[in-house]
């Protein structure tokens, strides 16, 4: 017959316990109850320290920008030398929305036919004009320097969520920030919208729970509404699903829907902004692939998917100071070297099974898909842009890069002063070459 008490398990002999010591099942001896035990508290806590060093690096990118090295005048004028180039079809659609002529017009006309960019960008830049009165330039500006500072955020979001240790985080932040072309988080570009949405998405599709899905399918839809190598990205919680079940979950075909559904349905949200935009296009002009009609017409881009396959769209020349697409076309031969270098690392451990290389898989898939998707389309140019665009493949390998050092245990002191060294020279090194690029770039001259 059971009683109100029960006894759940032995009471240990010995109840005293020595100082710094703690038992190691705290509830050994526990009463029976009609009502239920509460569960543990998980409080949500601001994430003041990963939200304030996100708002120093962001602050700290505006003012070098435009106090050291913006042309001299008055502080707005400095400010809006930061709209250049691309800044301005932006601008243009902010101020008259999408317009175009079938066929679009074969050379570049942003008053004939500007549907040659995703929507997310100018439409919250849009947003920030009509609804508070902000002009142009600098709602566009805001809103990519908001946005960077919510990429900023996810990035100190997942070195806390990893304990990363606080040097390796100024170091990955400052590999990050020493980029070349990493201005462009705050000029009036779409990288740091891209960036945010990617890595929100990436950090909430990771995490537990409905909430934290749902949060992750907005930040997709942001994702590919703001560049199309958002719609494979799209792919990345599918990528961590089938990494984590591994073999044994793809053979349990019943278990297909519990194992593999939210995942699928987190990518399908994911994929929407970019299908809203295709849509648009389809009821407007009555063509689902203008963006791609316009790019070619006005752009010459004739994607070409086995570029990443043939030895001539990688080269050797060393670039000039004023010769950005020699940049672009070192930059791409470089990045692919440090694909091969990243399997080659990773391939070891791995096998040992001495790496946790399956939470850094994803990362590696969307920066190959990014690498993939931007080589397979600038081919046809010489490869302009792809310093700006190997930027965003940049971060997700420093990201990955961390997660694969805090893994091993603190290293000797001389070696981590040659690696504190190493970082500095390299550091030093892009933030030289950036310096001239926001130089030239504030002054009308084109980088990438």
């Amino acid at each position: 017959m059971r009683t109100g008490f029960q006894l759940l398990a032995p009471v240990p002999s010995r109840t005293a316990f020595a100082p710094g010591m703690e038992p190691c099942n705290r509830d050994g001896f526990s009463f029976s109850s009609a009502v239920p035990r509460p569960g543990p508290m998980h409080q949500f806590r601001f994430p003041l320290k990963a939200v304030s060093a996100a708002f120093l690096v962001t602050l700290a990118q505006v003012l070098i920008a435009v106090l050291l090295l913006a042309p001299e005048g008055p502080f707005p004028y400095r400010y809006t030398t930061l709209i250049q180039h691309d800044s301005y079809w932006f601008a243009n659609i902010v101020d008259r929305g999408y317009g175009t002529i079938l066929p679009p017009v074969s050379h570049k006309m942003m008053e004939v036919s500007n549907v040659a960019f995703f929507p997310a960008y100018p439409a919250i830049a849009g947003a920030l004009h009509h609804w508070l009165g902000l002009e142009t330039y600098h709602a566009l500006l805001i809103t990519a320097q908001a946005a960077a500072f919510g990429f900023w955020s996810y990035f100190f979001l997942f070195c806390e969520r990893w304990n990363i240790s606080p040097a390796l985080q100024i170091g990955g932040a400052a590999l990050i920030a020493a980029h070349p072309t990493a201005f462009f988080l705050v000029a009036g570009y779409s990288e740091s919208l891209f960036l945010m949405a990617l890595l929100g998405f990436m950090y909430w599709s990771t995490a537990e729970g409905r909430f934290a899905k749902v949060v992750a399918a907005l930040h997709g839809f942001v994702m590919s509404a703001t560049r199309i190598v958002g719609i494979p990205c799209a792919a990345f919680p599918i990528v961590v699903a089938l990494v984590r079940r591994g073999w044994r979950g793809l053979r349990d075909i019943r278990s297909w829907l519990r194992n593999y559904g939210p995942a699928v349905a987190v990518a399908l949200g994911a994929t929407l902004g970019a299908g809203t935009f295709f849509l648009y296009c389809l009821a407007r002009w009555g063509r689902w692939d203008l963006y791609m009609l316009t790019q070619q017409a006005g752009w010459a881009i004739a994607p070409d998917y086995l570029a990443v396959f043939k030895p001539s769209s990688y080269r050797w020349v060393w670039p000039g100071w004023n010769d950005p697409t020699a940049a672009s076309q070192l930059t791409t031969t470089l990045a692919a070297i440090l694909f091969v270098t990243i399997a080659v690392i990773e391939l070891v451990p791995a096998i040992r099974r001495r790496s946790a290389w399956t939470t850094r898989l994803g990362f590696y898939f969307c920066a190959a898909i990014i690498y993939y998707i931007s080589v397979s389309g600038v081919a046809s140019v010489e490869m302009e842009s792809m310093l700006r665009y190997e930027f965003c493949v940049h971060a997700l390998i420093v990201l990955a890069l961390l997660h694969f050092l805090h893994q091993f245990p603190t290293p000797p002191v001389l070696v981590r002063a040659l690696g504190l060294a190493t970082g500095a020279l390299v550091s030093a090194a892009g933030f030289s070459v950036q310096g001239w690029y926001v130089w030239n770039f504030t002054r009308g001259g084109w980088v990438a």
